[in-house]
């Protein structure tokens, strides 16, 4: 279960990464997608910081089993804080938000059934 863990935390912790750099860079398309679901510009980099956060802990959960269990738990509460942002503004482009979600409780499983 333990490799499962480390290919599916690298897979996401690449996922947030990229998608953190897009929100901090200002990508056209993600500010597009946040100015859509009324997302203010000042929780852009906090948004951010949350995905390096949950990306580094995944990481860091390889070597220390708990904090790769919190960092999932952390990751799947802001995705499914995101699925419920899009669905609160009737916006039904959500397929990203769930695959990512998907894969954060894959995370979480796979790291708690490693421990």
């Amino acid at each position: 279960m333990f490799i499962g863990y480390a290919v599916v935390a690298a897979l996401l912790a690449f996922a947030l990464s990229a998608s953190a750099f897009l929100t901090l860079t200002k990508n056209p398309q993600v500010v597009g997608n946040m100015t859509k679901l009324d997302v203010p510009d000042s929780w852009m980099p906090w948004l951010a910081t949350a995905k390096i956060a949950g990306a580094l802990g995944l990481l860091a959960g390889l070597a220390i089993p708990l904090l790769g269990g919190a960092a999932a738990i952390g990751v799947v509460l802001y995705f499914i804080g995101a699925l419920i942002t899009h669905l609160r503004k009737k916006d039904y482009e959500i397929a990203p938000v769930v695959v990512l979600t998907l894969l954060a409780m894959a995370a979480l499983a796979l790291r708690l059934l490693s421990a």
